[in-house]
This record gives C-alpha cells, sequence and structure tokens, in this order.
C-alpha cells in the first residue's frame, strides 16, 4: 500500500504498480555513497561538534559527497534542520539519536516502535499523509528525508527539483531508487548512508552492530528447526496479492526459520491464485498490517470464511502471525520483523 495514494475499499488491489511503495512494484536500489577525501581518510565528528562548525570552517569530516537515486549532493555540514515524510526514516533518524535535528514529520504509517514514541510525539507533526510543499517550507528545513516516493510527487509539488531550488536538500529511501531486488544488506546502507550525511558514522556501526546482534540472536535460536511454509497476505479477495522471492520480506521469513512459498514469485510483490495456495499448504499466514486495505481482524475474518482455504494447515489451524508493512520496509524495523515472526513460527524456541 502507497500511503499517499486514496484509500480503497477493502480488498481490492490497493495500488496500481507505480503508486505502490518500493515492494509493490517500484524497484529498490542500494545507493552508492561516495566519500570526500577527507571522510576517507578516516575523519568523523559527532552530531553535536558537527552542528556548531560554521560554514567558514567546515564540520569535521565534511564535506561529504552522496549519490542518491540519480542526485547528486556535496554536504560542507550536517544538516541541522530535518522533516520526515512516512515513519520509517523517522525511526531510523530517532534509532541514530538525531532527535535534536527533526523539526516535523508527517504521516505516521503504524504505532511507533516503544523506545522511540516519547521522542516521536515530541517532534511537531506536519499532517496525517504527505504535507504539502508549503507545510514543508513552514518547518524551514535544510533537508527533507522521504521514506517512499510520494514523498517527492512531482505532481504534488513536492519534487525534489523544487525543494533544490528552495534551497533544501533532500533524500529518499533507497528502496524507490529503482533495483529489483531489496535485502538486509540494504538496511544497513541505508542506516550507514544517513550516519555519514549527520556526521555520526560511529552510531551508524553501533546501531547496525545491536540489529545484526538482534538477527543472529533469532537465527540461533532457531537453529536446527525445521523451515515453517510462509504465506504472506498483503491483500486480495479474487486473487491473493503476496511478497515475492525478491522482497525484504523473503529474507525476513528465512531468518525466522521460515520459507516463503511463493520465493519463487520473481518480483518484489505479485498476484497470485487462491488455488495456488491450497496447492502450496502454508503453515502460517503473515498478515501485512497498514491502513487502507482492512484491518487485521477483517482479513483474518476473510480468510477463514473462504471454504476453498478451509483446509489450508495455517488457516485449518488458525497460525496467523501479524507484521506491520513498516517492519518490512528498509529502516531499523527488519531485524526486530524476524524476531516477531520467528516467535509465531517457532514458539517452543522462545519459552
Amino acid at each position: 500500500m502507497h500511503p499517499s495514494t486514496p484509500r480503497m475499499p477493502f480488498f481490492r488491489k490497493p495500488r496500481t504498480p507505480s503508486s505502490r511503495p518500493r515492494r509493490r512494484g517500484a524497484r529498490a536500489a542500494a545507493v552508492a555513497v561516495t566519500l570526500s577525501a577527507t571522510l576517507l581518510t578516516g575523519c568523523g565528528t559527532t552530531s553535536d561538534q558537527a552542528g556548531s562548525k560554521s560554514a567558514a570552517a567546515p564540520a569535521k569530516g565534511f564535506p561529504v559527497t552522496v549519490e542518491n537515486c540519480g542526485t547528486r549532493t556535496t554536504y560542507e555540514k550536517p544538516p541541522a534542520k530535518v522533516v520526515t515524510i512516512h515513519q520509517h526514516p523517522a525511526e531510523l533518524m530517532l534509532a541514530l539519536g538525531l532527535k535534536d535535528r527533526m523539526v516535523g514529520t508527517a504521516f505516521p504509517d503504524s504505532a511507533v516502535l516503544p523506545a522511540f514514541r516519547k521522542d516521536f510525539a515530541a517532534i511537531p507533526e506536519l499532517a496525517k499523509k504527505e504535507p504539502s510543499f508549503e507545510a514543508v517550507l513552514d518547518a524551514e528545513p535544510d533537508f527533507v528525508y522521504g521514506g517512499y516516493k510520494s514523498a517527492f510527487a512531482d505532481n504534488e509539488g513536492r519534487s525534489r527539483k523544487a525543494f533544490a531550488d528552495a534551497g533544501i536538500d533532500t533524500y529518499l529511501n533507497r528502496e524507490y531508487c529503482g533495483k529489483k531486488q531489496v535485502s538486509m544488506q540494504d538496511t544497513y546502507a541505508e542506516i550507514r548512508t544517513i550516519g555519514t550525511v549527520f556526521g555520526v558514522p560511529e552510531r551508524a556501526d553501533r546501531l547496525v552492530a545491536d540489529l545484526q546482534g538482534r538477527i543472529a540472536k533469532t537465527t540461533e535460536a532457531v537453529k536446527g528447526a525445521p523451515a515453517v511454509p510462509v504465506f504472506v497476505y498483503d491483500s486480495g479477495d479474487k486473487s491473493a496479492f503476496t511478497a515475492g522471492g525478491k522482497s525484504l520480506g523473503t529474507e525476513i521469513i528465512r531468518l525466522a526459520g521460515g520459507a516463503n512459498v511463493f520465493a519463487d514469485l520473481d518480483d518484489v510483490f505479485g498476484d497470485v491464485s487462491w488455488e495456488q495456495v491450497v496447492a502450496r499448504k502454508p503453515e502460517v499466514i503473515a498478515i501485512y498490517d497498514y491502513a487502507g486495505a482492512g484491518s487485521v481482524e477483517q482479513k483474518k475474518k476473510f480468510l477463514l470464511s473462504q471454504p476453498a482455504l478451509a483446509d489450508v494447515p495455517a488457516v485449518k489451524n488458525k497460525r496467523f502471525v501479524v507484521l506491520p508493512l513498516t517492519a518490512t520496509l528498509v529502516g531499523v524495523r527488519p531485524p526486530y520483523a524476524v524476531e516477531d515472526l520467528a516467535r509465531g513460527l517457532h514458539p517452543e524456541r522462545f519459552r
């Protein structure tokens, strides 16, 4: 589901391929990060040090040049006033300890991770959906970080060029740069890139190490357990919209001790028939939860009410695991999703 598009009736395919998030058909890309010679020599800075440097005396470790989705930007110092559009960029910023740089957020997509709820609530919310260009300008940012491609929608006046013309730098989550595959490595690279832009590479490295440790702990817990067949149910009634083999969701399932029954679907997301779902006999159904495609309870009710699905093991045994859509996006959440899903697939390993 792409949060900027109009809400659709339950079980209609919520978005067209061009308007969905990366995993709905827009392609992911690893963003090439080119550091200046100064940074390559090992110089670094803390956020406080970086923020105190004047233009006449470049911040330690700067300038830094980053290429992001075809836009090349050189930062003479770390951004000081940031607006995030969509939730996962905001959580990533907070995870890097950059609350003091944030002057606005927009479009919360699900419940905020507990560790960040207090800080998130303290940041002004500019809009329930994507804010207007003017609303962003009113916050006087020097940097806008977008989570979905719609953050910089040309037809709504928020193009990256429009921001550049206003003297505001922009960055788009790497999932939307055009590459077809998304992996956990994209998550780590995104964190490190943002850490570089904000002059906190050490924090980024620590965060990546923490998230890698979280995954390692989970994979150790499920080591040796039989892989549980999992069907991802995003939405759909006439057919099922599900995660394919190119999705980060497939890697999350594998790390959690499962196997995506549609891993052979050569795309990030795609439609499959209910006959295919029945034939593949999933033992667990992972329900993606997000606004605009029906509640979790509605989705469960639909699955449980279909006679054709009655003998599917996951339906017969009512084995559902709920994952927020944000947990499957490039950001800080995927390692948490691995643990949550693993507990649903192999509860005996976590008692």
